[in-house]
Order: C-alpha cells, then structure tokens, then sequence
C-alpha cells in the first residue's frame, strides 16, 4: 500500500485540516499518516482558537514517520509561523522527501491573511523550492507573485511567475471569484487548463485540503502531475455535489461519498 504524510492543522470539526486530509486519503486507497502543526478549536460557522506546536514537536513527529513508514508523497497544508516552516522545510529536505504538495493557506475566506510576512518570505525562500506542486487560490496566487488577478490571462501570468521564480508545478485555483471553476496548472510541459462547472453550494468548508490531499494521493500511487490533478478534481467535483450538509455554516463535503458502507441509520439497514 502506497502512504501519504499529512503536515497541517487539526480541525475539530472534522471537514478540513488533518481530518480531511486522512479522509480523503483513505478514500484514495492509501495509507495516511500525520504531523500536526497545530491545533483548532472550529467548527462550520468559524475558528475560535488556535493552539501551536513548538518546532521541536514538529520535527518529533516527522522524524518518527520518515524513520518508520517513508511516504510515497506529502501533502502540506496550514502552517501559520516562519519557525514551523524552516523545521518541515529542513526534516524534508534531510530525509530526501518526494511527492511534495503545499497547500498555501494564506488568506480567510473573509479576505484576512493568515500568516505574516516574515514566514511567507520562509515559505518562499525554504519550501517553494522543494514543492513538486503549489496550489494557491487566488488571493494566495496575487499574494506570491505580486500580480493582480482580475481574468484567465492574469492567472496564467501569475502561475507562470510563481513557477519561474520558484522553480514548482503551480495549480492555480480559478473558483475563488474568476470562473467557472476552472484551474490552472502551470509545469515544465507548459500550461494546461481543468475546466469544471461552479457547482451551488455552500458547503465548501476544507475544499482546499481535500484537493490537495487527494492530488498528492494520486501522486503517491504513480500517477503523472496533470492525471492525478484530474482524478483529484474529478473526486472533489463528486464530493462537492454530494452535499452533506452539515453545520450551521459553510459545511463540510461528503469525502466518504465512494463508500460502499451504508451510511443509512434507518432500522433494518444494511451495514
């Protein structure tokens, strides 16, 4: 079995983070194991509280992973202080790691940054250079490579630029508020857009980890960068329709939608 290392943040909740990342994960056929970065006190409707690892701790968990079961790929996702970065950034670099998917988790979806720029300016610097594929959203995008992103052609400059400069596959996430969905993945072959329709919902809530999650699966598995962006997006559009709709806010998706277990509670169900 194939094995996938989760580095990111706990949701209490269970729709993003850690949590969707083993999910998603396990739904892909591999073995997912973690390395927490942080823990949340959040639900649908808000994160109230954040708890974070000291960079010793991190570097504990990783080098209990890498020295027991070795990832086929690793996923990475919030990872808030410059010091948490240049500890993952080092532990991956000493023990030769592949597979490498940043999830850069810079912006709220209310438009807030989320890290500051002394550990962007790490992210830059350390991580970028060893990622095999960055997966920014838009805001995130604009924020990396400095350019304003109002069209198609802007995102495609702004990939390139991130690319160029930073020597990584860049998926550029279009559904923030440009298309319809469709994503742009800027590598050495050059360009290729993933069209996909907007699908009305609003349970959204850990789309990215799940993305990200399940690129870096398929990864792991052999398949090449722009196959395994399509099955993740394939998995991610069926998840997303699915909707679970759970919470008083913006919901989770149905990561267990392939799940050949009933999920029925109703009596005489089969389980």
């Amino acid at each position: 079995m194939k094995t996938v290392l989760s580095i990111a943040g706990s949701d209490s909740s269970g729709g993003a983070g850690i949590q969707a990342d083993i999910k998603t994960m396990t739904m892909h056929g591999v073995y997912a194991m973690t390395a927490i970065t942080a823990l949340t006190a959040q639900n649908t409707t808000g994160v109230y509280a954040i708890s974070e690892v000291t960079p010793d701790f991190l570097k504990q968990q990783l080098d209990a992973v890498f020295e027991d079961i070795r990832p086929d790929a690793v996923k990475i996702g919030m990872v808030s202080s410059s010091s948490l970065i240049k500890t993952i950034a080092d532990c991956l670099k000493f023990y030769r790691a592949k597979n490498i998917v940043t999830d850069p988790v810079m912006v709220a979806t209310s438009g807030s940054k989320l890290i500051n720029e002394e550990a962007i300016d790490t992210l830059k610097k350390e991580l970028l250079p060893i990622t095999t594929l960055l997966t920014p959203n838009i805001p995130e995008a604009e924020i990396l490579s400095g350019i304003s992103i109002q069209s198609e052609d802007d995102m495609q400059k702004a990939a390139k630029t991130i690319y160029e400069t930073h020597s990584c596959a860049v998926l550029c996430k279009g559904g923030h508020n440009q298309n319809d969905a469709n994503d742009l993945l800027f590598e050495a072959n050059g360009s290729h857009w993933f069209t996909g329709k907007r699908i009305e919902t609003t349970n959204t809530h850990g789309t990215g980890c799940t993305l990200s999650s399940a690129i870096a699966s398929n990864l792991a598995k052999g398949y090449p960068l722009d196959e395994s962006v399509k099955l993740a997006k394939d998995y991610i559009s069926a998840a997303l329709a699915a909707n679970l709709n759970l919470g008083k806010g913006s919901g989770p998706l149905n990561h267990m939608l392939n799940a050949k277990r009933s999920t029925n509670n109703e009596k005489g169900a089969k389980l």
